[in-house]
């Protein structure tokens, strides 16, 4: 089997002077071929080419761009792989072997990346060496081929990119209409998938990557052909190529289910579906289901996942009742006309303990005052929201929909100096220290199904307070035992004792005892541990541990 090494050139002839030396060092002899295209080069590229007799090149009396100089050199391969490459890379140990391994392990498999110390798309690992010796005893540690650390993705970045031969032949070249270059290797990317090939991250193997050498010098002219190439990408595919592939971690990481568990999984806004696609890598048991407004971009999610074009406040979800585990909503309430009532409709379908996860902007984040106070507004433009929330907004809209807020977390912007001194008169004004509201840009919301009423709520609220002070505490115990034999959950006994009671231990060790006459023991231990964290030198509480220690069979 031999792979044919892509290499672009366009002056930057250091850089190329250390790739090529890095794939001849460590890559077996006879497994690959080198062409390089050479973008007419001015600082002795091209004169140094003309001297490599293992190296077939192409030379360009211009610069005629990525994807065309690409196309070019994968037009004259002769091995049954293509390698797209950097010249701006240095290659290490196993990198070629590993990248081939993973690459024919399945049929469906159509191209592999690597993970390096810069890049986009959640290819970046963390790297702590300090020159090139240092780097390749990390990289030779880090290459050995293992197939648990192989991750499936919507695109992989085109600076080391390796992609079968038949999957050339059967999609075509690159796009030229993304020259000079950019967004090219994103719609080769979703090409392949189109085709029913997958693409793999192989996160057991790393090269150093300088990153965007070639526009190193103009930040501005840079800025400007991806602005321009990112656009040619949403009126040729009928989506946007970044917000479409962004994957939430900060939502996934709310799963705390068993890696083996099977669960089901919704996401309401699933775009191209990268965020699902994560949860299948991570979860291997996991169902996953997907909604979004854009039948376009569904096109690609569909095929990993059962996706769904519709409009979820105008229409009824084809799902059964408390089917998903998990419903994840990123950036989508606050777009909705409705998001109070959806969020109340979207219970049915969670299992009693399901839980909902969902990041929103926050309105009082301190540079949307700010540019308030300046006469300016933050969301002047067609993709602004409908809605605006902060913290307390957020709370009321959760609990007011029978949902409980575990965990609200969220992305905190860095402050200079005068952002702190900004923050620091806003807190003066109000009174009162906000200081980290005005931080977060984002907040990210995990809340679980309470699976009872509103009416039921008021009716636990009722029965633990009449226990809190001693009325008719036998007959009150009693009833909301057995609301907990016929299935009401503990945590949501706990959220009412926290929220409303002030002698909590107290209503914890009463409710404990009952449970243990009635030899629910585990049901006590979990109370009796809530009121021990409390208050661990409590004697009633202390005294009912053992008691079950001494009774539980």
């Amino acid at each position: 089997m031999k792979t044919s090494i892509v290499i672009l050139t366009y002056n930057q002839l250091h850089h190329t002077l250390l790739c090529i030396d890095s794939i001849r060092k460590y890559t077996d002899k006879g497994t690959y071929e080198i062409i390089t295209v050479d973008n007419h080069s001015t600082d002795g590229t091209a004169e140094w080419l003309k001297n490599q007799e293992d190296i077939r090149t192409i030379f360009n009396s211009k610069n005629v761009g990525f994807p065309k100089g690409c196309n070019q050199g994968m037009d004259i391969a002769q091995g049954d792989n293509i390698l797209l490459l950097n010249n701006d890379v240095i290659v290490t140990p196993n990198w070629l072997s590993n990248l081939e391994t993973c690459l024919y392990s399945s049929q469906d498999i159509g191209a592999v990346g690597v993970v390096t110390n810069s890049c986009s798309n959640f290819q970046t690992i963390p790297v702590h060496y300090k020159s090139t010796e240092e780097m390749l005893t990390f990289a030779e540690k880090h290459n050995v081929s293992n197939k648990g650390q192989w991750e499936e993705r919507l695109r992989l970045i085109g600076f080391c990119m390796l992609i079968k031969k038949e999957v050339v032949d059967k999609i075509g070249l690159l796009d030229e209409r993304f020259s000079p270059g950019n967004f090219e290797d994103d719609d080769y990317s979703f090409r392949i998938r189109k085709a029913g090939y997958r693409l793999i991250l192989c996160k057991d193997t790393f090269i150093h990557h300088f990153g965007s050498a070639s526009f190193s010098k103009s930040q501005n002219e840079f800025g400007g052909i991806l602005n321009i190439n990112r656009k040619k990408f949403l009126d040729k595919w009928g989506f946007d190529a970044w917000s479409s592939v962004n994957i939430h971690h900060e939502l996934i990481n709310f799963i705390d289910a068993p890696l083996s568990k099977k669960i089901n999984v919704l996401e309401i806004g699933c775009s191209s579906g990268a965020t699902l696609l994560q949860i299948k890598n991570k979860y291997k048991n996991a169902h996953v289901f997907g909604i979004d407004t854009n039948s376009e971009v569904l096109e690609i999610t569909n095929t990993f996942a059962d996706v769904r074009c519709m409009d979820i406040e105008k229409e009824k979800l084809p799902y059964e009742e408390e089917f998903f585990d998990y419903i994840i909503m990123a950036n989508i309430l606050e777009h909705l006309l409705d998001p109070w009532n959806t969020l109340k409709s979207l219970r049915k379908y969670l299992k009693k303990d399901g839980e909902i996860f969902a990041s929103i902007p926050n309105i009082m984040h301190f540079s949307t005052i700010k540019n308030l106070l300046n006469g300016s507004w933050n969301y002047d433009n067609h993709e602004a929201p409908t809605r605006f929330f902060s913290l307390d907004g957020i709370q009321k809209m959760f609990g007011n929909a029978n949902y409980s807020v575990r965990t609200i977390n969220g992305a905190i912007t860095s402050l200079n100096e005068e952002d702190k001194n900004l923050i620091h008169s806003y807190n003066q004004i109000t009174g009162k220290d906000s200081t980290n509201q005005y931080q977060i840009q984002c907040f990210f919301i995990k809340a679980r199904n309470t699976g009872i009423s509103p009416e039921e709520k008021t009716e636990i609220k009722f029965l633990l307070r009449r226990i809190e002070n001693d009325i008719s505490m036998k007959e009150n115990t009693e009833l909301l035992i057995e609301m907990i034999h016929e299935g009401l959950n503990l945590n949501t006994v706990m959220e009412q004792v926290h929220d409303h009671i002030i002698k909590k231990e107290k209503v914890l060790n009463q409710i404990a005892l009952y449970l243990c006459e009635n030899n629910m023991f585990d049901y006590a231990e979990f109370f009796l541990s809530k009121a021990f964290k409390m208050d661990c030198q409590n004697v009633e509480t202390q005294k009912l541990l053992k008691m079950i220690e001494g009774g539980k069979p």
